[in-house]
């Protein structure tokens, strides 16, 4: 079982659901994603989505691409991603996964990569350009050092399809709750409740629901059907306008504070459902 397995197993047995904020790594900077991490997991979250920077993300909307091209043009690289994780993840009383393009793991050579990350104490990968078709060698060495491979279903994938990423998928389902990107919604579709529901007879995974959700609300809604919730772009939206500097020191106190207040107000709602 991979940390993220085990999660899921305690929270299962507990009846609650797991809270998972996405943050940009180096986004203002590495030691800011560091405190990030552990205010993040402090306030309540139980499983934190780091995102690896890369030049054309495939589905995330204008603050996540923004936040990718400020770390990237920061002269952030992947190594040093690796090394800020090895530090702060072992220290930290929730599991990490990365989202992270096809291409960087392709590029590195997909046993090297899964390697580094491991070593990074790295427990799952999701990988939203990977077709499931394609899958089968990352599936084997994620398999072998006990490393999820989580891979997204949409409202718009088709039953069998939906079925092939399901088999192809360890740790959790990640459904995507609009079509479309990345980005805060005033409103989240209602049929989002029976179409996680009918995936949930299918599959003994546990599903988690992201993309649109911001507030309090959307997780009361979504609460009842789900067994976690991912917030991402709210988030990172809230340390955008702070200059990256690669050798910065952390994260601006104020920023950082309203970070956790807001967070706080999620965890809080989740908890209470």
């Amino acid at each position: 079982m991979s940390a993220v397995d085990e999660l899921f197993t305690q929270l299962r047995a507990r009846g609650e659901k797991a809270f998972i904020p996405f943050i940009t790594a180096g986004d203002p900077n590495l030691q800011a994603t560091s405190q990030l991490l552990a205010a993040l997991v402090a306030q309540g979250s139980h499983l934190c989505e780091v995102g690896i920077p890369y030049s054309d993300p495939i589905a995330d909307g204008p603050v996540i691409q923004a936040s990718y091209t400020r770390v990237l043009k920061s002269g952030i690289g992947l190594e040093d991603i690796f090394q800020m994780l090895q530090k702060t993840v072992r220290a930290l009383a929730a599991p990490v996964v990365t989202m992270v393009s096809h291409s960087i793991i392709h590029r590195r050579g997909p046993a090297n990569y899964v390697e580094a990350a491991k070593q990074a104490h790295v427990s799952g990968l999701i990988v939203p350009d990977l077709p499931v078709e394609e899958s089968s060698e990352l599936q084997a060495i994620c398999r072998d050092v006990d490393m999820s491979l989580i891979q997204l279903i949409t409202p718009n994938t088709p039953p069998n399809r939906a079925e092939q990423i399901i088999a192809a998928t360890t740790g959790f389902i990640y459904y995507v709750s609009v079509v479309g990107i990345t980005g805060e919604r005033q409103k989240l579709p209602q049929e989002i409740l029976e179409s996680v529901q009918s995936l949930q007879e299918k599959t003994s995974l546990p599903v988690c629901i992201g993309f649109g959700i911001s507030t309090p609300d959307h997780i009361r809604m979504l609460a009842p059907v789900a067994d976690g919730i991912i917030v991402g772009s709210a988030i990172v939206r809230r340390f955008g306008s702070t200059p990256i500097k690669a050798d910065a020191a952390g994260m601006d106190p104020e920023t950082l504070k309203e970070v956790e207040a807001y967070v706080k107000t999620l965890t809080t709602a989740l908890a209470a459902c």
